[in-house]
């Protein structure tokens, strides 16, 4: 019911109409004008205008009025009390009026929370940056509805931002990213704000955030401060966080995208002549003019940048391949069994040796392909049994006596002799040297040459080793015969004792301080001689 509307109603119940009439001139119900009427009445016959011009309202009885003490009860003792509870307690007490009623009376009888108000603050040039991510599920034309996240690194002070929708969140992803943006805004802001995910902080305690090692050497890298947001408070990043429904609204409207490399194609365009371009609504400038004024005052970029690439370890399974990401990739077959280095980038996958030679390079496949395999025919020599043989036997012999006779035996009672002895090799490098070859060796005590009997005894007697004793036993193997074969023991702190027992002074002298108790000092002369 509007102002004007109100003033219709009056005026043609001046000029003689009836509220029937009105009603079917204006389209309103003939209830809708008698409360106007009356209301109107109740306004010019009263006892006087409330304060602010404000006509109270008059609430009407009703069947719940009988139960307002028992309702303040409740909400006394539950202040969290539901709609639903609340009308389950007043039916069970003799209440036979609808859900509808209670519901409405509990906002009455419930004051609202009242939030806390939120203070904008502006940051000088260069000063502040806030990094959040978007999370999305979109339908691709050409690869079907998946999930993307947005990453997005906003200059506080221009507004100018970096956007780039990414597979994952994880650490790898995330610097990446950031460093993307460095080179994109021309520099670094000295501190950037975030909300709590692992990649920053990896827990909250009494004195802060405990930040992430790995991201602080990041950071440090480039010369900013990480700054991690209380919980649970996302309007601190309020910056970061609103355009993310600019773009739902500017960049999504009226566009479909058939692969994740074209949505990132038509996110560069948008933001170079729309997003940048525009008028801000805060800062009435448009971002691009405000970041030329802002890049003398970011930390300017390293000449070296920090390396993203993701390093880690894998063993070489008996086929000859490694797994990253549920898919494989082919290894020269000599390593099979063998702990290698792995080095991912955004878009290669590099294998080295145990001495950090090159050893394989693959395509990284993405994230969308499972069970693929990415195979070099150099790899793997299958259609030489000679050569393969031979490999066996010089792996085999690697590891003593005991495995190359194994071995013999191995080819000599199983048909397929050769290909039991490669998932040998690879099961021997999950355990420890001492243990394989205990194994070995008791299998060969009973004429027991299979490559079951072997997983039989290891699983009864042994426990497969961790990634960081596998690399302890690679390195060992590099020691002189002499220090891997016989190791020095350790030597009982009885043998030390007499380190400690100075000599004790005479009655009256001073005690001997620390210094005293040391050598002197030898003076060169820088003659050679005395």
């Amino acid at each position: 019911m509007t102002a004007a509307q109100r003033n219709e109603i009056v005026r043609q119940l001046a000029a003689g109409a009836s509220q029937r009439q009105i009603a079917r001139h204006l389209g309103l119900s003939r209830h809708t004008v008698a409360r106007v009427l009356a209301d109107w009445e109740a306004e010019r016959s009263g006892p006087g205008p409330a304060p602010g011009g404000l006509v109270p309202s008059v609430r009407r009885a009703s069947q719940l009025d009988a139960y307002e003490a028992i309702m303040a009860e409740l909400l006394a003792r539950y202040p969290n009390l539901t709609a639903v509870r609340l009308y389950e307690e007043l039916r069970a007490r003799g209440f036979g009026g609808g859900y509808t009623i209670v519901r409405e009376r509990l906002r009455q009888l419930r004051p609202r929370p009242v939030q806390e108000p939120v203070l904008r603050f502006e940051t000088g040039p260069g000063v502040q940056a806030q990094m959040d991510y978007g999370v999305y599920d979109l339908d691709f034309t050409a690869e079907g509805r998946r999930r993307v996240y947005l990453f997005s690194y906003l200059l506080s002070y221009s507004r100018r931002q970096y956007l780039h929708f990414v597979e994952a969140q994880d650490f790898t992803t995330t610097i990446r990213e950031h460093v993307r943006a460095f080179e994109f805004l021309q520099g670094v802001a000295a501190t950037c704000l975030y909300d709590n995910q692992k990649v920053v902080v990896l827990r909250h305690d009494e004195d802060g955030p405990i930040y992430n090692p790995r991201f602080l050497a990041f950071a440090t890298h480039y010369g900013f401060k990480p700054w991690a947001c209380k919980p649970r408070r996302p309007q601190t990043k309020g910056k970061v966080e609103k355009p993310f429904h600019y773009v739902e609204t500017s960049l999504f409207n009226g566009r479909t995208f058939a692969t994740l490399a074209q949505l990132n194609e038509v996110t560069q365009q948008w933001q170079a002549t729309v997003a940048d371009v525009r008028i801000h609504r805060e800062t009435k400038e448009t971002p691009l003019a405000r970041h030329a004024r802002e890049v003398p005052h970011l930390i300017p970029l390293p000449t070296q940048p920090y390396d993203t690439a993701c390093v880690l370890y894998r063993t070489v399974n008996a086929e000859g391949f490694i797994a990253i990401r549920q898919n494989f990739y082919s290894v020269p077959w000599c390593y099979i069994g063998r702990l290698l280095p792995v080095r991912i980038t955004e878009d290669q996958v590099l294998i080295y040796g145990p001495n950090l030679e090159d050893v394989a390079q693959h395509a990284l496949l993405p994230r969308t392909l499972t069970a693929q395999r990415q195979v070099c025919p150099s790899h793997h020599p299958l259609e030489d049994p000679q050569q393969r043989y031979a490999l066996l036997q010089e792996r085999f012999a690697e590891l003593g006596p005991v495995a190359s006779r194994f071995l013999d035996e191995l080819v000599r009672h199983q048909r397929q002799g050769k290909h039991q002895a490669q998932h040998l090799l690879a099961l021997l490098a999950s355990y420890e040297r001492q243990d394989g070859l205990a194994a070995l060796e008791r299998a060969s005590r009973f004429g027991a040459y299979s490559l079951a009997a072997i997983e039989r005894i290891l699983a009864a007697s042994a426990r497969p080793r961790s990634i960081l004793a596998n690399l302890a036993e690679q390195e060992r193997q590099h020691l002189d015969p002499r220090l891997r074969d016989q190791p020095i023991a350790p030597r009982p702190t009885s043998t030390y004792q007499h380190l400690l027992k100075a000599e004790v002074p005479p009655h009256g002298s001073p005690s001997p301080t620390p210094e005293s108790l040391d050598p002197p000092p030898t003076t060169d002369t820088g003659s050679g001689s005395a």
